[in-house]
């Protein structure tokens, strides 16, 4: 059955939307954003608080050190989780070159994966570094999900088009946040 004709809609894009939403209404790092959508709407088998905690580090460039972009990172767990799933240690090669068509496809669209050049404030243009990200974590997790569903199109009848759908304001993203911290797992 062609999932196509059933959801005629761009999923990795849907996806990219809702990773963003989660980083602009402050709830989630990008790293984090964009393991959690990936996770939930693909069925990646981990709770919310599992997938926030592996990404964790990643936030900000590996806590401001700017090594890493954040966004891609998450991007990258992403990958190993959905074509590494079944057999981590059979499937290395095929994450491996995934996750270099990731790494080819940010860096072309972005000019660099490292957040420390990412992140400059003068870029030549007058975006705020906020917003930089949320384009980054946007099509970061729009990427990642593109490639996995190449690679596992099989996941494809099965997204979860409610959580893809559903979009928080910044207020319930603060009330949700703080739940977390408080040791909520919602």
């Amino acid at each position: 059955m062609d999932v196509s004709v059933i959801y005629p809609v761009d999923v990795p894009v849907l996806i990219g939307e809702r990773a963003q939403n989660l980083f602009l209404s402050r709830q989630m790092y990008c790293s984090e954003a964009i393991l959690v959508v990936l996770n939930n709407v693909l069925g990646g088998g981990l709770k919310d608080f599992q997938a926030i905690a592996l990404a964790a580090p990643f936030a900000e460039g590996v806590d401001r050190n700017g090594c890493l972009c954040g966004a891609l990172a998450g991007a990258l767990l992403a990958v190993g989780l959905f074509i590494g799933s079944s057999n981590p240690v059979g499937h290395r090669k095929s994450v491996q070159v995934a996750s270099g068509m990731l790494m080819k496809r940010f860096k072309l669209r972005f000019g660099a994966s490292c957040c420390r050049i990412l992140s400059k404030k003068d870029q030549g243009d007058s975006v705020p570094v906020f917003d930089r990200c949320a384009q980054q974590t946007t099509e970061a997790a729009a990427m990642a999900a593109s490639i996995i569903l190449k690679h596992r199109p099989e996941l494809k009848k099965d997204v979860d088009f409610d959580y893809l759908n559903a979009r928080d304001s910044v207020v319930s993203g603060f009330f949700k946040n703080t739940l977390r911290r408080t040791g909520c797992r919602i």
